[in-house]
């Protein structure tokens, strides 16, 4: 970033293509806070706030929280004082009315800054999730082949036998690409008309990805 100013990114692509990794990376560089829809359903569920709450109504009827709940969900976010700089957001938007709801949060600040589309195949995919394996008691999470534990099966730090979350599960995978394919691939084609699209690919090691999206960030004004 070659100014101060507000940076609002938002990061797309199939479950398993890296975004919440990168995420988290650009946001101990920048000082921006990753805002995941995840971790905003937790933390209102789990703190019994007005939105969560309202949330789970819907939860226990078994019907899908709706678009505006969620959107309410991230406007609540955006005041918290870590966002003075803006934020980038993993998992959100999921649909075209969640963007332009997005567009409508942002406006003052310039809108939306860039969208980062992570390419992945859905086989890749596929491996990358399921082979995923989880401590139960301190939530280290491993992969079967391309960071396995010590001791296959067994936490390094706990000891603990390592699970697979149902997430996490081929099934569950399948569904989630599903999900993202009819619901969230729309918004490629509408960032691409708004010329803030760029392709990343998310085929290589992570600290490649992280030299790209470093290089593409700092090379611009963000005010």
């Amino acid at each position: 970033m070659t100014q101060a100013g507000r940076m609002f990114l938002v990061l797309l692509g199939v479950p398993g293509a890296g975004k919440g990794t990168q995420a988290r990376l650009l946001e101990t560089k920048f000082g921006v806070p990753q805002i995941s829809t995840g971790d905003l359903f937790r933390y209102n569920l789990k703190n019994q706030t007005e939105l969560g709450l309202l949330a789970k109504s819907y939860m226990d009827r078994g019907e899908l929280v709706p678009d505006e709940v969620t959107i309410l969900m991230v406007q609540d976010r955006l005041t918290r004082e870590d966002c003075q700089k803006g934020a980038i957001f993993d998992g959100f938007p999921r649909n075209l009315t969640q963007a332009v709801a997005l567009d409508q949060m942002t406006a003052g600040d310039g809108g939306v800054r860039r969208v980062l589309l992570f390419n992945l195949d859905d086989d890749e995919a596929m491996h990358r999730i399921t082979g995923r394996r989880t401590c139960p008691v301190c939530g280290t999470v491993y992969h079967v082949d391309y960071n396995p534990p010590k001791v296959a099966g067994k936490c390094d730090n706990e000891g603990a036998d390592l699970v697979q979350r149902e997430d996490d599960k081929p099934e569950t995978v399948k569904t989630r690409l599903y999900v993202y394919y009819k619901q969230t691939s729309p918004l490629v084609g509408y960032y691409f008309a708004k010329s803030l699209l760029t392709d990343i690919d998310g085929t290589q090691e992570i600290e490649k990805v992280q030299q790209d999206l470093l290089g593409l960030l700092q090379s611009e004004p963000v005010a």
